[in-house]
């Protein structure tokens, strides 16, 4: 592609596009629960079938997505605003989709939760705006299983912004620079993240719809690009216990009329960070919810070793307390620039469609309840007050567990509306269930750890 990629609006958009690109085939994907995309290739001469009927599927075997055997087949539905050609791959295009069952809006479609709460948003008169900060690592299995680095020569303490790592490693992250480009996306930076054989790459914020269809493409590409050279791109949260874990920090913004509603002159803001009283209301809501909301942004068992305190660096790069504050990583939610709130509990395993539908419903509550997010905790170090300090400034822990989180996230009404019902109950008891057996599992494990702990002990 020679000149940037710009996603079509209408079906004859699709139709010139397909036909000057050569487009062959069309992948029909959507996602489960865990973010996992699913798909079809469907022949660009089927695309009239494809957009009306959709590309179905046994919905069982596809993951988390509510179905049972005995259910009806699934119908992916594309999205003509999604379609995205693969650079790499000429000929070939992706449609995300909505999941449709017998005619209806599938309920158990992360998707399809996102975009009713987005409406939500919309009837109140706003547009949620994302940017996602999406990292991984670059690694390579053992013959024994186990994982070690791609690049045996990524060793240093502080490898964070390494210039020499990130030239070794030129080849693959200026490849995946290159098709974001292509892909009209806005690619601004790469860099060499705080662990060694981490990596993040940035791409300009858009509504929060197309944000997640390009979150879900971009972890698909780097995956499919490390494949054939070998390696292995993981998102994992916390792949090495000694080294910093991966993010997908969210930068949140609501605009009306074109103009961002969160931002101010900074000399405006009693605090000084350039927000409105709308975005401190909607810092309100997050706090309120954070405890609960953090069961999907931080989804998995290990996300929850990535938010702990201190990293091999000596830095901290994950949140541990619910606060708030300007330009400081130690806080949760964090105000890099005047109309922008960046959350920083999300992690690399989040489905970014679920998380952003628990945020936007957790913000637009602070802004409908009025909720006042107290000060912020800007000049402090929160790692190095005691609890009792923490507790005079009302900065409470996050959940250290998984399981925690989801006990949170049951209790929470708001969150419950926000992803709504399902045939057979609401949503939030279904992904409850799913992660509490996710946690089972896990906890069933008998360690290396615990064998090396416990085995002569007594």
């Amino acid at each position: 592609m020679t000149e940037p990629f710009t996603a079509p609006t209408s079906r004859a958009d699709v139709d010139r596009y397909i036909a000057e690109s050569g487009i062959e085939f069309l992948f029909a994907q959507f996602v489960d629960m865990h973010g996992k995309p699913s798909a079809k290739l469907v022949p660009a001469t089927h695309l009239d079938g494809l957009l009306e009927d959709g590309a179905g599927f046994a919905g069982f075997a596809a993951g988390d997505i509510g179905q049972q055997p005995h259910d009806p087949d699934m119908a992916a539905m594309p999205d003509i605003r999604s379609l995205t050609p693969l650079p790499w791959k000429p000929g070939v295009a992706r449609f995300a989709c909505d999941v449709h069952v017998e005619g209806e809006e599938w309920p158990y479609c992360p998707r399809t939760i996102l975009r009713r709460q987005l409406e939500r948003a919309a009837s109140l008169g706003y547009e949620f705006k994302l940017g996602a900060e999406l990292e991984y690592f670059l690694v390579r299995k053992r013959d024994d299983g186990t994982i070690e680095l791609a690049d045996p020569m990524d060793d240093l303490d502080q490898p964070c912004y390494d210039m020499r790592g990130l030239t070794r490693n030129l080849d693959f992250v200026s490849m995946v620079a290159r098709n974001i480009t292509a892909l009209g996306w806005g690619n601004y930076a790469t860099d060499h993240e705080d662990a060694n054989g981490q990596f993040e790459q940035n791409f300009e914020f858009a509504d929060a719809l197309t944000t997640c269809d390009r979150a879900i493409f971009f972890r698909y590409m780097v995956e499919s690009l490390a494949q054939e050279r070998g390696m292995i791109a993981t998102f994992m949260p916390k792949p090495f216990s000694h080294l910093t874990g991966n993010g997908c920090h969210f930068h949140m913004s609501l605009w009306k009329d074109g103009e961002n509603v969160f931002e101010v002159d900074p000399s405006e803001d009693p605090r000084g960070m350039g927000l409105s009283e709308t975005a401190y209301r909607f810092i309100g809501g997050l706090k309120a919810h954070a405890k609960a909301y953090i069961a999907v942004t931080a989804p998995t068992v290990t996300s929850y070793k990535r938010l702990i305190v201190g990293t091999r660096s000596g830095s901290s790069w994950a949140p541990v307390y619910v606060s708030y504050g300007y330009n400081n990583r130690t806080q949760m939610l964090r105000i890099p620039a005047a109309g922008r709130i960046e959350d920083r509990t999300v992690d690399g395993s989040c489905n970014p469609y679920l998380g952003a539908a628990v945020t936007l419903a957790a913000g637009l509550d602070g802004i409908e309840r009025d909720l006042d997010p107290g000060e912020p905790t800007t000049k402090l170090n929160l790692h190095e007050l005691s609890e009792e300090e923490r507790s005079a400034l009302g900065v409470e822990l996050l959940p250290p567990t998984l399981l925690d989180a989801t006990r949170e996230l049951a209790q929470d009404d708001v969150l419950r509306a926000a992803l709504g019902s399902t045939p057979t109950g609401d949503y939030v008891d279904y992904y409850v269930r799913k992660k509490q057996e996710e946690f089972s599992e896990w906890h069933n494990v008998v360690s290396q750890w615990e064998v090396d702990r416990y085995l002569q002990l007594y």
